[in-house]
């Protein structure tokens, strides 16, 4: 069987405390996921105390009811003893030409607005012209060997370094990551976020109380880069591809840049312009 199937070591843990963790982690009762999935409450308290091996269907089922995403789903089987359900196919791959290449599309007509697509970590797969002509403004440690949307926004010598606004942005991030990582149970997430914390300006920031609310805050929370002399203020929409069966496919999230106000927008069609 492939390692590539094994990577926070779920095939040498016991299912039960996995699905246990999951059901705490979604904060269901026993007797609540019992009577979801069908089963009785002591066959369930059975298998999370490993007296009792569920069968591949009804780890879907549980897996299923408790949101848990398709990579650890196919920790859950293997944990259990049985194959893994969903392929992880990579983006480069021949079978996945028609997603990639609308993605691309999808991306491509966004112009002259940055747009990315990410994986699970926040590492950059795709991207348009307009937000590469903007990872090209980070120093090379941080855009090789591949791209990483949280440390490019936080790390000292990246975007934080010309965020007007970085309070606020920087506790955004942090809490998107944080949310992130504890919804998905994910090791790589946890640390991700382990790393990013302990940015000398991140840890400072986070150290200090948040703001109080003044009623003066916007609708949406911006990003504000200052481009030399030029401010560029940014919001974000995020997308999905609607009912994956790949964990790859899964995993994607669609990340568009928008200008919050005209001089934004004047200053990226200046900049696809002149590109």
């Amino acid at each position: 069987m492939s390692r590539a199937w094994m990577p926070h070591g779920a095939a040498r843990r016991e299912v039960g405390p996995l699905l246990r963790a999951w059901r705490e982690r979604r904060k269901l009762s026993q007797m609540a996921l019992a009577l979801d999935v069908g089963v009785s409450p002591r066959h369930l308290s059975f298998v999370e105390t490993g007296r009792s091996r569920p069968s591949a269907e009804l780890l879907l089922s549980m897996s299923e009811h408790l949101a848990v995403p398709l990579r650890q789903r196919n920790e859950l089987l293997l944990a259990a003893g049985y194959a893994p359900r969903y392929s992880e196919t990579r983006l480069d791959a021949p079978g996945l030409d028609a997603v990639r290449s609308a993605l691309q599309r999808l991306l491509d007509a966004h112009e002259p607005y940055p747009g990315l697509a990410l994986d699970r970590c926040g590492n950059v797969v795709l991207a348009n012209a307009a937000a590469q002509r903007m990872t090209a403004l980070l120093p090379p440690a941080l855009r090789q060997p591949t791209l990483n949307i949280y440390r490019a926004s936080l790390h000292p010598e990246g975007f934080a370094a010309a965020t007007h606004n970085f309070a606020d942005w920087a506790r955004h991030l942090v809490q998107d990551l944080g949310w992130l990582g504890e919804s998905t149970g994910d090791a790589e997430l946890a640390a991700l976020a382990e790393e990013v914390l302990a940015y000398p300006n991140v840890a400072a920031l986070m150290a200090s109380p948040p703001p109080a609310p003044d009623g003066t805050d916007g609708l949406v929370l911006t990003c504000e880069l200052q481009i030399g002399e030029q401010r560029l203020t940014l919001f974000t929409a995020r997308a999905a591809i609607g009912a994956p069966r790949d964990v790859t496919l899964a995993e994607l999230t669609l990340e568009l840049f928008y200008p919050a106000d005209v001089a934004s927008e004047a200053l990226l069609r200046a900049a696809a312009t002149s590109a």
